[in-house]
């Protein structure tokens, strides 16, 4: 019996040299197609049995390879600044470099620049509605992680749904008197009008939780300072449901990608280093490309 698929080779091949069998007859016992017997028969005359030698089917060239240039380029961007494969496109499609979303994920693949996520099943498919600017404006408190001059300091964060448009303040208290002049900031900076904002049930947001039941009138409670000053500005002010914060999903995402991008590799040695630093990174997160907005950054979804 045949060892090597050499020998398996001239098993067949060698009666049809020696012409002691035509091809049509070995080709009814042989358990190889025809083809096949024709390929090695014409490789033995043309090279002996060096020929029947397997050979790897592997092209040695690619003639649509991309350029080692091109690929230092993808490898370097992706490790400065550790964006997903679309968003590198769209990077590098700026620079007059189009490479292919798909070939951008198999060379970060190959250099093991890639991140294991959890997967988890989507049960419910949410209907998201089309909304317009200022339509409705996520809020949230961040903890700065670490303290300076051992005091704690807290970023609130405002985010446009419509957007993603934010704007980041650093705040030394997380109290009522903060959330009122944070909301009269982003008002400020806001190009449109805002027509609703929507919060956790923080105390400092609203005390739908903690003061109505302490209300001597519970039909008629207190409002919180917010509510009053929502409905003073003809503001709506909505509320997640507690134990809910995926509810606030856009600017829950939008602190993790300043824990990731801008906490993780920034120190701050003095507060004002620190405000300096957070309106340098909100300026460059507003001119981000966006993978909910089809490659547009927040400043560009404005003018549109």
């Amino acid at each position: 019996m045949p060892k090597t698929i050499k020998e398996e080779r001239l098993r067949w091949v060698l009666p049809i040299i020696n012409k002691e069998m035509r091809l049509v007859e070995v080709n009814k016992l042989c358990p190889h197609s025809k083809r096949s017997l024709e390929r090695w028969v014409s490789a033995y005359r043309k090279g002996g049995e060096k020929a029947l030698e397997p050979k790897s089917t592997q092209p040695k060239s690619q003639p649509h390879e991309t350029s080692i240039r091109i690929k230092e380029e993808v490898i370097s961007l992706r490790k400065k600044t550790k964006l997903c494969s679309q968003k590198l496109h769209w990077k590098l499609k700026k620079k007059g470099i189009n490479v292919p979303v798909r070939t951008i994920g198999k060379i970060i693949k190959q250099e093991g620049l890639t991140r294991k996520y959890r997967t988890r099943k989507l049960q419910v498919k949410y209907i998201k509605p089309a909304l317009k600017p200022g339509e409705l404006i996520e809020i949230d408190v961040k903890y700065v992680p670490k303290k300076l001059n051992f005091r704690r300091y807290y970023q609130f964060t405002a985010i446009d749904v419509a957007t993603r448009w934010r704007y980041l303040a650093i705040y030394e208290s997380q109290s009522n008197n903060s959330a009122l002049q944070f909301l009269h900031e982003v008002i400020n900076k806001f190009t449109y009008n805002i027509q609703a904002i929507k919060t956790d049930n923080g105390a400092i947001f609203t005390n739908r939780y903690t003061g109505y039941l302490k209300s001597s009138d519970i039909q008629n409670p207190r409002l919180h300072p917010l509510d009053l000053e929502c409905e003073k500005l003809g503001i709506t002010h909505y509320l997640i449901d507690p134990g809910k914060p995926a509810q606030n999903g856009k600017v829950e995402r939008s602190h993790r990608t300043d824990q990731e991008l801008f906490y993780d590799r920034n120190k701050f040695k003095t507060v004002a280093d620190l405000k300096r630093k957070i309106r340098i990174w909100n300026d460059y997160y507003n001119n981000l490309e966006h993978c909910g907005l089809s490659g547009l950054t927040p400043n560009e979804a404005l003018k549109i």
